[in-house]
């Protein structure tokens, strides 16, 4: 039998698109929350449903990413924009404990889904709203995605070498991080509520995220740096500013190796690996301090020792010294890694036609209510029927609304 997931009985409706607020409703639907997920119906030649449906890499039209994003959601087709479709909504959110959406600020109020409107009828209702600015502020109705959280917030100006303007991660990486704190919030506000009187009697709230502010609160000590010194910390490459030594360095077989032996017993292991006892025995390099102040000497020195050796042999002795280190891995090398695979982090799956299809596990693991994938991204409106029907509408109610076209 399988264990219970923590979030078994949490009902969430994610009304946004894209990757920011169905990344966070992924979160939820993988610890057991029952996830419906508002799409648009298919009408006037267009495909409907999110986008994400359609984006990058498809399998038979749909996207691959899609059976990651959606899974362990219920996909309900619903006209937003429609006085049926919303009150549709409506309804399905009097029980809610959480709707998510994304939409740009005030789009929900438009609409007549507003916090003030939902949690009239559900005031223990529970709204994490993730958008580019917050929902305040100059600069509220501004459209924003992550790549502008990103650069907004400070990562991108960090990202990349000194000599060479910022670049990007190859993803999404400010709305992850925007869906993660929004998550946070959630169950933060979750469990105020419940600890004042549930569902029924507990008092809901508004969990306001800007994406430019979660990648903001990724940033360290810049911002104390910059007030106290005028310090603004710059673009470093592949190393970690003022954290020495912390790089990634070359094989003699064409493998990139990162070494991380800035803390100081590990530093002086490093060296005696290296047959550097000088380096290690010299107090100027004793603490992080004295290193970072010579971090350029420093790493020539391990570059010349990594580069004249293969990359098993330099990570055996790494490993042997207990100096911590790692290959760069590609999806190659995680796909076939056996410590991905021993903690079920590539998980295999076949869809309805068949064919099999690897997927990412669970994070984090929890030892008595662990997570779990138990079905892959829906077809558009697969559950609409179900849903609705558990809502209190009839066969014909259901059928008048499609005639409708307002699910």
């Amino acid at each position: 039998m399988k264990a219970k997931k923590p979030l078994e009985g949490v009902k969430v409706i994610e009304l946004g698109q894209l990757i920011a607020g169905p990344f966070a409703g992924k979160i939820f639907a993988e610890f057991g929350a029952e996830v419906i997920k508002i799409e648009a119906p298919a009408a006037d030649g267009q495909s409907g449903g999110d986008p994400l449906r359609q984006w990058r890499k498809l399998h038979n039209g749909t996207s691959l990413w899609w059976y990651t994003q959606a899974r362990n959601k219920k996909s309900v087709t619903i006209n937003l924009r429609l006085p049926e479709g919303q009150e549709v909504v409506r309804r399905l959110a009097r029980d809610a404990d959480i709707v998510i959406e994304n939409f740009r600020p005030g789009t929900m109020e438009k609409w007549g889904l507003g916090y003030e409107r939902l949690s009239a009828d559900n005031p223990g209702l529970i709204m994490l709203r993730l958008s580019g600015f917050g929902q305040t502020g100059p600069y509220r109705d501004q459209a924003g995605f992550g790549a502008i959280g990103e650069s907004m917030g400070g990562l991108r100006y960090l990202t990349g070498y000194p000599d060479r303007p910022p670049v990007r991660p190859n993803l999404s990486i400010g709305d992850s991080l925007a869906s993660l704190h929004g998550v946070i919030g959630a169950m933060m506000a979750l469990h105020h509520r419940n600890a004042n009187g549930g569902r029924k009697s507990g008092k809901g709230q508004v969990v306001d995220v800007a994406l430019y502010e979660a990648v903001f609160s990724m940033l360290e000590s810049t911002l104390p740096e910059f007030d106290m010194y005028g310090s603004v910390r710059e673009r470093s490459g592949s190393n970690l500013t003022g954290i020495v030594p912390s790089n990634t360095y070359l094989t003699k077989d064409g493998q990139h190796v990162l070494i991380a032996a800035n803390g100081d017993s590990i530093f002086k292991r490093l060296c005696q690996a290296m047959g550097r006892d000088d380096l290690g025995d010299d107090p100027t390099l004793a603490d992080n301090a004295g290193r970072a102040k010579r971090a350029e000497e420093l790493d020539e020195a391990i570059g010349a020792w990594a580069g004249a050796l293969d990359a098993a042999v330099l990570l055996e002795m790494l490993d042997q010294a207990q100096v911590p280190n790692g290959k760069i891995f590609s999806i190659a090398d995680i796909a076939r890694d056996p410590q991905y695979l021993a903690r079920e982090m590539i998980r295999q799956f076949t869809l309805k036609d068949g064919t099999p299809l690897k997927l990412p596990g669970i994070v984090p693991k929890l030892s008595a209510t662990p997570g779990d994938i138990d079905w892959v991204g829906p077809e558009l409106g697969e559950h609409t029927e179900d849903v609705l029907h558990a809502h209190g509408y009839d066969a014909a109610a259901i059928a008048a609304l499609r005639a409708n076209k307002a699910i």
